[in-house]
């Protein structure tokens, strides 16, 4: 075997174990992007994948396992770049903003708005999302709000659905067709009024 040939081979059960998960979760979201969780099987998943199914349920429990994970991934990129966008060092209301802004871009990756907003609450259920959306951009956004506003006496978790729910209808529209300048104009517009700057 040529030197060159060797470096292109796993070099450990843990290089081949990420390489076969990789596989597994880059075959399937593209599966539930295109076709949706529901219409997506197990044998679709593992033959675009080239991997066996006993490789599949080796890493992953089950199909549901292996969506929340493909979820977690996108949620966390999401989270990621937010976090990018509104480094420490802005002003709460610009940190806010570029934030918003950076929500409404993480979300136009392909499939990402169907995987978190339309399939993930029909198959991991409403408690389940808002708990992954919790951990990850809802956390980026009740840190915002925290610094921008005297919360005190304020319903605060409510105002951080609503708002958070605002940002999740504007992904959608934009993913649909309309205009993401209006959009992110219009949540730049609420913000303001929020936090009254």
């Amino acid at each position: 075997m040529q030197e060159s040939d060797s470096k292109n081979l796993p070099r450990s059960n843990r290089d081949r174990t990420e390489k076969t998960r990789a596989a597994l979760m880059q075959a399937a979201r593209s599966l539930f992007v295109d076709k949706g969780y529901g219409d997506t099987s197990t044998p679709e998943i593992v033959a675009t994948a080239g991997i066996t199914r006993g490789a599949l349920y080796h890493h992953f429990e089950d199909k549901r396992a292996l969506f929340r994970a493909i979820v977690m991934d996108e949620a966390l990129a999401v989270a990621s770049a937010i976090e990018r966008e509104a480094p420490a060092g802005l002003s709460p209301i610009d940190a806010l903003l570029s934030g918003s802004a950076a929500y409404l871009d993480a979300m136009r990756a392909p499939g990402r708005t169907r995987l978190l907003l339309i399939e993930g609450p029909s198959v991991l259920g409403l408690a389940e999302m808002k708990k992954l959306d919790e951990d990850n951009a809802a956390r980026t956004l009740r840190s915002g709000l925290e610094a921008a506003i005297d919360t005190r006496g304020l319903p605060f978790a409510a105002l951080g659905d609503l708002l958070s729910a605002a940002f999740d209808r504007a992904a959608l529209a934009i993913d649909a067709g309309e205009d993401a300048q209006e959009y992110a104009a219009a949540i730049a517009v609420l913000i303001r009024r929020v936090v009254g700057g």
